[in-house]
């Protein structure tokens, strides 16, 4: 779920890259950092905590060069990560390479392994330090050839930006699991983002979407990525990152985020309806699938929760204690509104059931006389191992218990969740989708509780 930003050819990538990160911190808010190439060495910064907390202008005026790479990374449960904070730099024997990763390669034990016998010494327990490794270890001439020879060993959903001291290589998975798209400059460089709210933040026109199985490679400063198709596309998008992941004014493969989430609201009344007096979001994920959820029941929509914006997302703390403290934090109802009414809450999805059973008693205690809550996905039975940090099988309340079951446990009156059809009608009908937290059906690599599936990028 990591954001990934390159620049290429601008004479402010970092303050680019700076702000793009900042405009995608819904992604990853564990680290962050930044590395800037001037055409002679590779300066980079990073630490622990939000791009606004680690960054200001005197780091900034140090990341000197015309191209920039930059990332947020997510927390991983239990990790104290300070070492495995990106991008990742490396001198080997053609250099200086830095590179950002999103995504989780699902070999990295078996591909660690090999290179550790041949004398690799790791750092860090992230799978990216694989990468750099295989293209240290490569026998290649160049660099462009030592990344293919590199992607041709890794497996999984990757979106990947390398940086030499002159050129930057931009590689997205076969399968396009994460989200990467092209973007224009208005001093006529380049900016490739996981998401294109990065794009409106610093003024860049969207040029396209980065081709699953694509490498572009930025040579030289004014002039067009040289593209490669190096892999035969098999396009599987995440659901996930229409979902909840990305933010609600990104355009993910051509489709407005905000837009499908008030689809699968209105998909999820049709399928799930609830008598209620009035509707309310789990803000803020929630708050465009509440709309269509209304809408579909033709009930009132009230924003009856309140959000403390100055509290993190708490789906991706690393502890669930934290998790459970946050929720106390960052959500408030507004009594008025719920006293003596029957409620519909809707979110986003439901994972543990944890964070739903509070909010439920939260709703209770502020008067409500009935809760419904209503999930605009489908029930998620199995972890993913494409990078969305799900827990394990057992884990997973809808693993075990059936919408009924889940009712009772979290004190709701019913629970209702959007059927895997309706999700898919609502996103689009015109593309094969990632649904493996749904199915359990894993095209890349197979395996669900595999220790080797597992990725810290």
């Amino acid at each position: 779920m990591c954001a990934v930003v390159g620049v290429y050819g601008s004479e402010n990538a970092s303050k680019v890259a700076y702000y793009s990160l900042f405009a995608m911190q819904h992604r990853g808010q564990e680290s962050t950092g930044i590395s800037a190439a001037d055409g002679k060495h590779i300066t980079m910064i990073k630490d622990r905590g939000l791009v606004t907390e680690v960054f200001d202008e005197d780091k900034l005026s140090i990341l000197n060069g015309n191209c920039a790479i930059g990332h947020n990374r997510y927390s991983t449960a239990g990790k104290d990560s300070v070492l495995d904070a990106q991008p990742v730099f490396a001198r080997y024997k053609l250099g200086e390479i830095s590179v950002v990763h999103n995504g989780n390669l699902i070999n990295k034990m078996e591909v660690r392994e090999r290179l550790i016998e041949r004398g690799a010494i790791f750092q860090t327990d992230m799978d990216t330090e694989n990468i750099v490794h295989l293209i240290a270890k490569s026998q290649q001439d160049n660099l462009i050839d030592r990344i293919k020879d590199m992607l041709g060993k890794i497996e999984g959903a990757y979106c990947l930006i390398i940086q030499s001291r002159s050129k930057m290589f931009v590689m997205r998975d076969r399968f396009g699991i994460r989200p990467l798209s092209l973007g224009r400059l208005q001093d006529g460089g380049y900016i490739v983002a996981s998401e294109t709210c990065a794009f409106d933040l610093v003024d860049a026109e969207f040029i396209r979407d980065v081709k699953p199985g694509e490498m572009l490679v930025f040579e030289e400063p004014g002039k067009e990525p040289v593209s490669y198709q190096i892999f035969e596309p098999d396009y599987r998008p995440c659901a996930f990152e229409y979902i909840y992941f990305a933010r609600p004014d990104s355009i993910i493969d051509g489709k407005n985020v905000y837009e499908t989430r008030v689809k699968m609201g209105k998909r999820l009344a049709q399928e799930k309806p609830a008598d209620v007096d009035i509707v309310l979001p789990v803000p803020d994920s929630g708050v465009a699938a509440a709309l269509g959820f209304a809408e579909g029941l033709g009930a009132r929509f009230e924003m009856g929760i309140v959000r403390n914006h100055y509290v993190g997302r708490t789906f991706i703390e690393p502890t669930q204690q934290i998790r459970d403290l946050k929720v106390k934090l960052k959500l408030s109802p507004i009594k008025y509104l719920i006293e003596g009414k029957r409620v519909a809450i809707v979110d986003d999805s439901l994972v543990r059931g944890t964070t739903s059973g509070r909010i439920v008693r939260m709703l209770r205690n502020a008067g409500a006389k009935e809760v419904h809550m209503r999930i605009a996905a489908p029930e998620i039975k199995y972890p993913c191992r494409y990078g969305i940090d799900t827990p394990t099988m057992d884990e997973l309340i809808s693993n075990k218990k059936s919408p009924e079951e889940i009712a009772q446990m979290i004190g709701a009156d019913s629970v209702g969740f959007l059927s895997i059809d309706g999700l898919v009608d609502s996103i689009g009908t015109d593309r094969k989708y990632s649904l493996v937290s749904f199915t359990g059906e894993y095209f890349a690599g197979g395996c669900a509780e595999s220790p080797s599936c597992g990725g810290n990028s």
